[in-house]
């Protein structure tokens, strides 16, 4: 039998240039929060896991002390400053993220959310946690993904975020959550080579339109950074000069080899299946 234990918090700051010395960097802090549902059973999805009256006895009492938890971790990632925004994948849905930013102790820093709506069998989604005074949203949108055959189930959507920080910068931000390695790594690549060909034509598209797009790609990629959906496909490698504003670099890269380095554990090893991209333009 496997065993996988997935680290509990995934924390990525990025300091976002600014054009004038007053204005801070931007902290951003991504985590797969695994499987944050609520107690309730959606008729339209497969949440029978996670019922009062399963094997997990999910009731409202651990519902909400895993909402405590979260808040507090996300709280305390930030020190005396919070992290301004915050990826989320595995959340069930939009009482969820209500619950999570207005009814917990989060409710002091003021986030509001941004999630997708995807056709995933047990209802899990993405999400984007920002803080209203220093991020002003301007639009966000799902990007589906198409099934490749007939008897393939439905992944997450991605999720496309544009805002304007502080200092007037336009941040593109994507949230993902790819396919698992469910069957085998190879035999589910196609399926997180396809989410990538995906995202790497919507981060084309803003290039084409201005080279130096600020672009920030986080989430659980269930690849490794040196894997064809990340190193060839998106060509997101380790930030080495000289650099080239319209090109992504993943900022892990250089730890992926690195031991007692990662962002879960399997079988007692470190491994680094979640990322954290940014175009040329934020280095």
């Amino acid at each position: 039998m496997k065993t996988r234990i997935v680290v509990c918090c995934f924390i990525c700051f990025l300091s976002v240039p600014t054009q004038a010395q007053h204005i801070d960097s931007l902290r951003i802090m991504f985590w797969n929060v695994e499987n944050l549902f609520d107690c309730k059973h959606d008729s339209l999805k497969q949440d029978q896991e996670f019922l009062p009256e399963a094997l997990r006895h999910w009731h409202y009492g651990r519902y909400k002390k895993k909402l405590a938890d979260v808040a507090r971790t996300i709280a305390a990632v930030g020190e005396w400053k919070p992290p301004v925004l915050v990826g989320l994948c595995e959340v069930e849905n939009d009482s969820v993220l209500r619950n999570l930013t207005r009814y917990s102790p989060l409710k002091k820093y003021g986030y509001r959310y941004v999630m997708t709506n995807s056709p995933d069998n047990r209802g899990i989604d993405v999400a984007l946690l920002y803080q209203r005074g220093h991020f002003k949203l301007i639009n966000h949108r799902s990007i589906r993904i198409p099934c490749l055959h007939a008897k393939e189930r439905p992944t997450r959507d991605i999720l496309h975020v544009t805002g304007v920080t502080l200092n007037l910068d336009t941040l593109h931000v994507f949230v993902v959550h790819t396919p698992s390695r469910s069957g085998g790594q190879k035999a589910s690549e196609p399926r997180r080579l396809q989410v990538a060909q995906i995202i790497k034509d919507a981060t084309d598209s803003l290039f084409q339109t201005s080279p130096d797009s600020k672009i920030i790609i986080m989430g659980d990629f269930n690849d490794y950074p040196h894997n064809k959906s990340i190193a060839m496909v998106l060509g997101a490698t380790a930030p080495i000069p000289p650099l080239k504003t319209n090109k992504l670099y993943n900022l892990l890269a250089s730890q992926s080899k690195q031991k007692e380095v990662g962002s879960y554990k399997y079988k007692g090893e470190w491994g680094l299946l979640d990322q954290l991209i940014v175009s040329g333009a934020l280095l």
